[in-house]
């Protein structure tokens, strides 16, 4: 597990501490968008489907502060749109930081290298570059070409200048399971500090809605992609906590934490989670009090929920399965052993 022992020790204080308050719905991971604007138009997100008033917008340095101590994630992921789009980013990042977040930007790497002299590098902070696979595929999964040769050579700036910088990579239906084992080899040799991994989910807005896995579908394909790092061939550097990779391989069977990462952006806090958009609401408060969680998770019977097996879901549950008696000492064994 590529996290660094610090940031996982304070994790684990804050779990724990939320747990002695008698706390259920409490946040893991802020989903930050400060805009949907996006230079790229992948067909798998539907985040720029948006209207362009909306599009037009940005959340402000004062609005990111105020909704981050509202809820007291101790994580920040920076999504968007492509964050280094907005005016105020590095203003936005710096303000995280001070607060001691630990903030994941997340770029699609084309402003990437312009943009590394309005940051510093920080324990607390990490580029985050989305790369779905080697060059031909990241390619056709974007929309563009060229585009993964310029995320490459910026991730390298970036490390040279000092960043901690990881990976996000999503699995669509269709992917080949070698070539993304190549793939993990390839960000070894990149020296990346830690990848992440998830299934896609079917964004409602989305162009394409022909390549999203059905849950016995992820189940297998990931006990196939994954294989190596089971039978110990493979030391590959994940992000993704053990438990949550057993999820997807079908070893643990989870129930959805929506509010483990909630989602606020320029509409305010998105009901229920990032990926289903039923509405919004002005505070973190009114979406713990006012959204009725039986009605998401795959327990409710919501057919939307049925297939969804995606690390903002998931990656909570499987974070306070960590925290179990029995589980502890796999967790804090990858910490000490993998953390850097």
């Amino acid at each position: 597990m590529a996290i660094q022992l610090k940031q996982a020790l304070d994790i684990g204080k804050y779990l724990v501490t939320q747990r002695l308050k008698g706390r259920k719905h409490f946040p893991l991971i802020l989903m930050l968008e400060p805009l949907f604007r996006c230079n790229l138009a992948c067909p798998g997100c539907g985040k720029i489907q948006h209207p362009a008033d909306i599009l037009r917008q940005n959340l402000t340095p004062e609005q990111c502060f105020a909704a981050v101590e509202e809820c007291g994630a101790p994580v920040v992921s920076i999504p968007g749109g492509e964050p280094l789009m907005h005016p105020q980013i590095a203003e936005i990042v710096k303000g995280l930081i001070d607060r001691k977040k630990y903030v994941y930007l997340c770029t699609n790497g084309l402003l990437l290298e312009k943009s590394l002299d309005k940051f510093q590098p920080s324990p607390y902070f990490a580029f985050t570059v989305h790369l779905d696979g080697l060059k031909e595929h990241h390619d056709q999964c974007v929309d563009r070409k060229g585009v993964f040769d310029t995320a490459v050579k910026a991730i390298r700036a970036a490390k040279a200048k000092g960043f901690r910088v990881t990976t996000n990579t999503t699995v669509f239906e269709g992917t080949n399971p070698e070539e993304m084992q190549e793939f993990f080899d390839y960000l070894e040799v990149l020296g990346t500090d830690g990848m992440a991994i998830s299934p896609g989910y079917s964004y409602e807005r989305a162009p394409d809605q022909d390549h999203f896995l059905k849950r016995e579908q992820t189940h297998q394909l990931f006990r196939t992609l994954l294989a190596p790092l089971k039978a110990g061939k493979k030391n590959w550097d994940f992000n993704n906590s053990p438990l949550f990779l057993d999820f997807l391989t079908g070893e643990k069977d989870y129930e959805c934490t929506p509010w483990g990462s909630p989602s606020y952006s320029v509409l305010g806090w998105q009901k229920p989670c990032y990926l289903l958009s039923e509405g919004y609401y002005a505070s973190f408060k009114e979406l713990v009090e006012k959204t009725d969680w039986s009605q998401y998770g795959r327990a409710s019977g919501n057919p939307n929920c049925a297939d969804c097996m995606v690390h903002c879901g998931y990656e909570p549950t499987a974070a306070l399965d960590a925290m179990q008696p029995a589980n502890i000492a796999r967790s804090l064994g990858n910490m000490l052993g993998m953390a850097h």
